[in-house]
């Protein structure tokens, strides 16, 4: 039996491939088109179309105009939280129609989004309502005069003004959010390029936001690869801020291509975050199963902030690596739409080949195969699918203890003390997340502090809409979340004013 899609495929209504600019939904100025296939059948799921440079141009041009007008920008408070909030709702009204696009684009299970917070449209929903609260609050200070004397010292905040967004393939209800969410609140206009590997999900959420009420030409929507389409905007003189979440090569890029007209920019650059199992962990079963799930469930590890990296005392080792395993053989795959799925294909043939080569690396390198390593043949033939994979005994130094693999692979490593524990998690180059099980309050806290990481889940991990996002080192700039979030798409004017006898 060969496994499909195409009866999910004609029971949603795709758009086409088509750009949003100015306003309008068209084809753009160029002939050329992607065609994505499906990552769990190799099915061609649609087309879309590939921005050219003019059409970049186009995009930014409108976003310019929108944003010197002040129509969005200038609008009444209660007109951009009206229009956010409104957005919100549209959103879990439409919560399972754009569920069922993002298992169609990228394959991840209607039964992990459904349930999972970070990866549901709830979520996404939530990052609107509370960046809405901003929109009357976002503001500076007035300040005593530093020298004494009749004048005011005052601080704004302004737009930072034109924003290219640029968003990956694998959570698009959560990053769409917290980009465009911010962006708006503050005022600014934007640029947005979805994924190619996940696109009608995303033009599906821009139809929603333009049915919210957002004024033309505040929103636009280039598509296609990031060479051209990405590269046409990271350049482009007339955008402001680059917002970009994704590779650390392509992190790297942006930096270099941006530093012409000085853009800001915003990253989130991926990690190899380490879990810290220690021996007084509450429920040392329960703490493999919440790392292996997070690394094998639902996306299948294509996530940057999974604990790819599991750092287990000595004490509780055979005990964690026996309760790992039993997690990861009883993950199950096949049709996205099915309920009894768990897993995602890895997200195309490229990508499959990536993670087949690191595991035969750590192989190579001496760690030891627990289980898994294997693509998974049969009904899932035609499908990019690694069984979950953990290796053990793994040397902190080792490939696959420091490069993100971005797939079901968990590298295990033993330690013997704290000391050692917090060494063996720093020593890497990213900085994105982590966590620890203990039952420790003091430890916990202590542990955390030493981290050199963004994000520490104690016990549990949570992505909320209030808490800041990103990462120490390099896995990135700046914050997505919480104040720090929309602060990040403004500008901090000062002001000085003396009070002459002429102004009074």
């Amino acid at each position: 039996m060969t496994l499909t899609v195409q009866p999910h495929r004609e029971s949603v209504g795709l758009k086409t491939g088509q750009l949003y600019l100015d306003g309008q939904w068209g084809p753009g100025t160029g002939g050329d088109s992607w065609t994505h296939r499906h990552p769990a059948t190799g099915e061609e799921i649609g087309e879309f179309a590939i921005a050219t440079e003019a059409d970049v141009d186009a995009a930014v041009a409108s976003a310019r105009v929108a944003f010197e007008s002040g129509t969005w920008s200038n609008s009444r408070a209660s007109t951009r939280v009206a229009v956010l909030h409104r957005y919100a709702d549209l959103l879990r009204e439409h919560a399972q129609e754009l569920r069922s696009l993002q298992a169609l684009d990228n394959s991840v299970p209607l039964s992990f989004s459904s349930t999972i917070y970070a990866t549901s449209v709830g979520a996404a929903a939530d990052v609107f309502d509370h960046h809405a609260g901003w929109v009357d609050k976002l503001g500076g200070e007035t300040l005593t005069p530093y020298q004494g004397g009749d004048h005011l010292a005052m601080t704004f905040r302004e737009p930072i003004g034109v924003v290219a967004a640029i968003l990956p393939w694998n959570a698009p209800f959560l990053l769409f959010a917290q980009k465009v969410a911010p962006a708006l609140a503050a005022g600014c206009t934007i640029v947005l390029k979805p994924s190619e590997y996940c696109t009608f999900t995303v033009l599906r959420m821009v139809e929603l936001l333009v049915e919210a009420g957002l004024p033309a030409g505040t929103l636009n929507v280039v598509t296609g690869p990031g060479d051209p389409v990405g590269e046409a905007l990271i350049t482009h003189p007339g955008v402001d801020k680059v917002s970009f979440t994704g590779s650390r090569a392509v992190g790297k890029h942006i930096v270099e291509a941006s530093a012409g007209t000085l853009k800001r920019v915003s990253l989130e650059l991926g990690g190899k975050s380490p879990a810290l199992v220690f021996a007084d962990a509450p429920n040392v079963a329960l703490a493999a199963a919440t790392v292996v799930g997070a690394v094998t469930m639902g996306l299948s590890g294509q996530a940057c902030v999974a604990n790819t990296r599991a750092l287990v005392h000595r004490d509780v080792y055979d005990e964690f690596l026996g309760a790992a395993q039993g997690m990861a053989q009883a993950m199950t795959y096949g049709d996205p739409f099915d309920p009894g799925v768990m897993a995602s294909p890895l997200i195309n043939a490229k990508q499959l080949e990536r993670v087949l080569g690191y595991i035969e690396k750590g192989k190579a390198e001496g760690a030891r195969l627990v289980t898994g390593g294997e693509r998974l043949g049969g009904d899932l033939a035609n499908g990019n699918f690694v069984g979950p994979t953990i290796f053990a005994d793994v040397d902190n130094h080792a490939t696959i203890a420091q490069e993100e693999i971005f797939g079901p692979v968990l590298a295990v490593v033993p330690f013997t003390d704290e000391e050692e524990a917090v060494r063996l998690a720093n020593d890497t180059e990213y900085g994105l997340g982590a966590g620890l099980f203990t039952a420790d309050v003091q430890r916990a806290f202590r542990v955390s502090r030493k981290l050199r990481a963004g994000t520490i889940g104690i016990n549990g991990f949570q992505i909320e809409p209030h808490l800041p996002f990103g990462g120490f080192k390099q896995s990135g700039l700046g914050r997505e979340g919480g104040k720090s979030s929309i602060e990040a798409y403004t500008e901090l004017k000062s002001v000085y004013l003396p009070l002459t006898d002429e102004m009074m």
